[in-house]
């Protein structure tokens, strides 16, 4: 594939590219950058894509890989490091808002139906929500990475079953 052929291709998408970036964002400025960002790396790497395979989807794939990294990168911005000798990690998920008396009635029912999770759910569900990745998890309880998503998988699906008064 030539390089005109390619942004041909890529210019193509920018509208597919712009309503999937608005998805992931629910912001329009937002959704500009990323589309931008997408568009300058896949660009970047035209060498990388193959002519057999999808344009669509291969620049998704990169949108939404780029999404997620500065997402993450967002998250690692908002956390403090206390410089005293204890060196203690404050992270600010609040946003300054008061807490609702209701607010501990759902962490409460949250709590009891996660505590209602069969053990084989709860313990690998637990420590993906602590943070741990499957790898870790998987070698911790002797378990493969399938047998670990599928737990995880099948813990949530439970309490989601459990929690529709909670559903967005």
């Amino acid at each position: 594939m030539t390089a005109i052929e390619f942004n041909h291709g890529l210019t193509a998408l920018h509208t597919n590219l712009t309503n999937f970036a608005r998805s992931l964002t629910c912001d329009t400025e937002a959704a500009n950058d990323l589309t931008q960002e997408t568009m300058l790396k896949a660009l970047d790497n035209r060498e990388k894509f193959h002519t057999s395979s999808n344009m669509k989807a291969w620049t998704f794939t990169i949108m939404k890989n780029t999404f997620i990294n500065n997402y993450r990168r967002s998250k690692r911005n908002k956390c403090f490091v206390d410089t005293t000798d204890n060196l203690i990690h404050i992270n600010s998920r609040t946003n300054g808002k008061e807490y609702s008396p209701n607010s501990h009635l759902n962490t409460s029912e949250i709590l009891r139906v996660v505590d209602d999770l069969r053990e084989e759910h709860r313990i690998p569900f637990m420590m993906h929500f602590e943070g741990y990745k499957y790898k870790e998890i998987a070698d911790k309880l002797q378990l493969s990475i399938g047998t670990v998503k599928s737990r995880i998988f099948f813990g949530r699906k439970k309490m989601m079953g459990e929690l529709l008064d909670y559903a967005v």
